[in-house]
């Protein structure tokens, strides 16, 4: 029965790899005890500000076979975003996972044809396929199957690849060899706590979610607080600074997704032209990119946001 479970789990490796997934790992279905104590700490003390998604559905959250009754594994994935080509380095800038095409209908499409390829392959295997959107912890699956370690920015990284890759996870009801958790290699760093200019990373491997700079510019829907004037190192949608300084990134390859390849107009707008941005404009860069979600209004708050620093 190993044997056949073995060759259940080579055969769905090799498919991931040839849908484009860098890694893709194992983990058994089950409760999670310790992560749920964690995930109550962190909503008890209100470290996820306007977040209200992550206090709905606690025990899905924390129990897939819950979330997908009858499931038995949890097949985790991940998809490489880094990109070849950036930003004009003088202009506001975006967090490179949305340089392109919204990473939810590119994994979630891949994810898909891979329950399909199990299905012709192995049997009437059923599952559910979930990118970020539906409550499901994906960077402790990830942790579990050996994908990477959790670091002290508390994103996964991969000791080959670093850190900028989007995580999905397929639940199915078939039992397959798991995969064991890998090393923690952040060693002694504290790179990404020390360079976080918000003082979101509290401590190593621990977020307060609301002082976070994607938290700002995305999810706070208010009026930027003042006390954060000049505080966002010219982010305008997301941060990339703790994963810019964390040293496993030198390992970061340029994806190979063409739907993640940016619109040319992003790489080539310069400071003036974000200035003077058009709810036009702002829908064909836009166009089918994550930044959709903090809609015109936010964006350019933002921006205004960023330009009072530069006025003070």
């Amino acid at each position: 029965m190993n044997t056949i479970r073995s060759s259940y789990s080579t055969l769905i490796k090799k498919k991931a790899n040839d849908l484009g997934f860098m890694f893709c790992g194992i983990s058994r279905a089950e409760k999670l005890e310790k992560e749920s104590h964690d995930l109550e700490t962190f909503l008890n003390q209100n470290r996820h500000g306007q977040m209200q998604w992550l206090e709905n559905y606690f025990d899905l959250r924390t129990d897939p076979t819950k979330l997908f009754p009858g499931a038995k594994s949890v097949i985790s994935l991940a998809l490489n975003y880094f990109p070849k080509d950036f930003q004009n380095s003088d202009s506001p800038q975006i967090s490179k996972y949305a340089y392109g095409k919204d990473y939810h209908f590119v994994i979630k499409e891949k994810l898909k044809n891979l329950l399909l390829f199990i299905q012709e392959e192995i049997g009437d295997i059923q599952g559910r396929a979930f990118v970020d959107s539906a409550p499901i912890m994906d960077k402790v699956w990830a942790k579990k199957s050996g994908i990477g370690w959790v670091g002290k920015h508390t994103n996964v990284i991969h000791p080959k690849a670093g850190s900028f890759f989007f995580l999905g996870e397929l639940v199915i009801d078939l039992e397959l060899v798991a995969d064991g958790p890998i090393k923690d290699y952040c060693g002694t760093c504290t790179k990404c706590i020390d360079a976080c200019p918000t003082d979101a990373l509290t401590a190593p491997y621990e977020i307060d979610g609301k002082k976070c700079i994607s938290y700002y510019t995305i999810e706070l829907k208010d009026e930027l607080p003042i006390d954060m004037q000049g505080k966002f190192e010219n982010w305008m949608f997301g941060c990339d600074i703790c994963q810019d300084v964390c040293p496993w990134n030198r390992f970061s390859k340029p994806n190979k997704e063409e739907w993640f390849e940016p619109n040319s107009e992003l790489l080539k707008m310069k400071s003036n032209d974000w200035n003077e941005l058009t709810q036009e404009l702002f829908s064909e860069v836009f166009r089918k990119s994550a930044v959709k979600r903090t809609k015109f209004s936010g964006l350019t708050r933002n921006i205004q946001f960023l330009n009072e620093k530069s006025k003070n």
